[in-house]
């Protein structure tokens, strides 16, 4: 008689295993197959919505502003001037003129870009590669002064400085002087990439001002979306985790972008009054690079302070040590005032967060890299808490400073200096 067959659960273990690993070493083969047409077809893609991705942006970064001069100032005006109406309480004219205001003071920002500091840029930087000559000249006329009274060290240096001249002429006239003129020579061949960029930003602006206009209806239509798919209580902690990844962006990248336009008008101020050479140049780069965390100063002060030794170095001296006192106003009251509590970690993550983003994706994930990781940590901090609540364990991490273990009877914590009393 033959045996009934009869099911092995082990065996059917191994075998959904099986499939699943072959399935997946197919997929992945796949993948790569045709990674360069899903490449280009995802590069396509993105081109087709790059308007609306700039609108999503530009809606992002005006939201905040939005709705503060819409809380503060049009809604009291709305409630005056529709006080009497039985039609309209104003709330659609207080949008309408919160949207206009946002609007407006973009363009204003974008046309002072434009047309008054991207010249006056420009200008100076042409300014700076036809003379670099002369600085160089200069401020080794000046160093040789410094060091009359030291015969051995001014050899060398003056050699050392011979070689970085020499270097440096070559440089420019090899290779900084023929780029330039082979951009001025295509001007041409970007004047599409300019109207693209435009048509870009005409496009993002239009959709920002509907998504603006609509942010209520938008956010609803997507909670409802959301409560759909997922259970309430998963749809909670997710409309909770994207709660705070908003806070921690938006408190983050808008308190910096102010934080750095503060910081940039002051030191336009400032360099101003005391003559400094191009002030306009290195302000706009302490301003911009001060948008990256911990290293921004330090980055924008040392290609500042060149530029302004090969003019006077004296002027470079003073201008060291105002940015000196300008980066501790900005980290001891500017920024803590803007920014608040906005990050929430310590140095060294800030600096790991940094440095990693910086080798991945370079500038952009030098900005972004801190908020990124902000909620990463606080993820990875939630899933950790849970899981020590749901163990009935201690899940402050002052409760696990100075302590040797847990008991493994009690799960109370057993500190050092207890065990050294026994």
């Amino acid at each position: 008689m033959r045996r009934p067959f009869r099911w092995d659960k082990m065996y059917l273990y191994w075998g959904i295993t099986a499939f699943c690993v072959i399935a997946a070493a197919i997929l992945f083969y796949m993948a790569l197959r045709f990674l360069p047409f899903l490449g280009s077809a995802l590069s396509t893609l993105l081109g087709i919505l790059s308007p609306f991705i700039w609108g999503m942006v530009i809606c992002y970064l005006l939201a905040p502003f939005m709705r503060l001069v819409e809380r503060k100032l049009f809604t009291p005006l709305a409630h005056k001037l529709y006080k009497k109406s039985k039609r309209s309480d104003g709330s659609h004219f207080a949008r309408a003129m919160s949207v206009l205001l946002s609007e407006l003071v973009l363009l204003a920002i974008l046309t002072a870009l434009v047309f008054l500091i991207i010249p006056q840029i420009y200008s100076s930087l042409q300014t700076i590669v036809a003379s670099s000559s002369m600085y160089i000249d200069t401020a080794s006329r000046w160093l040789q002064q410094l060091l009359e009274d030291f015969p051995e060290i001014e050899h060398y240096a003056s050699q050392l400085l011979g070689e970085v001249n020499t270097s440096l002429m070559n440089w420019i006239q090899q290779t900084v002087l023929p780029e330039l003129g082979s951009l001025i020579s295509n001007v041409t061949s970007g004047v599409y990439y300019v109207l693209l960029g435009i048509y870009n930003l005409v496009i993002g602006i239009i959709v920002s001002v509907y998504v603006l206009s609509n942010l209520e209806q938008f956010g609803a239509s997507a909670k409802r979306i959301l409560y759909s798919v997922f259970s309430v209580e998963m749809s909670k902690k997710i409309m909770e985790g994207l709660d705070f990844t908003d806070r921690t962006f938006m408190g983050f990248i808008n308190g910096k972008l102010l934080d750095s336009a503060i910081i940039g008008l002051i030191c336009y101020i400032v360099c101003a009054i005391l003559q400094m050479p191009y002030a306009l140049l290195v302000s706009v780069i302490v301003g911009v690079t001060n948008v990256i965390p911990f290293f921004g100063p330090f980055i924008g002060a040392i290609p500042s302070s060149l530029i302004i030794l090969l003019v006077d170095p004296i002027k470079c001296l003073i201008f060291v040590i105002f940015v000196i006192l300008l980066q501790q106003l900005d980290g001891n009251v500017i920024g803590p005032k803007i920014l608040g509590n906005s990050v929430g970690i310590n140095g060294f993550w800030v600096m790991f967060s940094i440095i990693v983003g910086a080798g991945f994706f370079g500038f952009w994930g030098m900005l972004l890299g801190v908020p990124v990781f902000v909620v990463i940590y606080a993820a990875i901090n939630g899933c950790v808490t849970r899981k020590l609540k749901r163990s009935d364990l201690p899940w402050e991490i002052a409760d696990y400073k100075d302590i040797d273990y847990i008991d493994p009877v009690s799960y109370q914590p057993v500190k050092k200096d207890r065990e050294d009393q026994a």
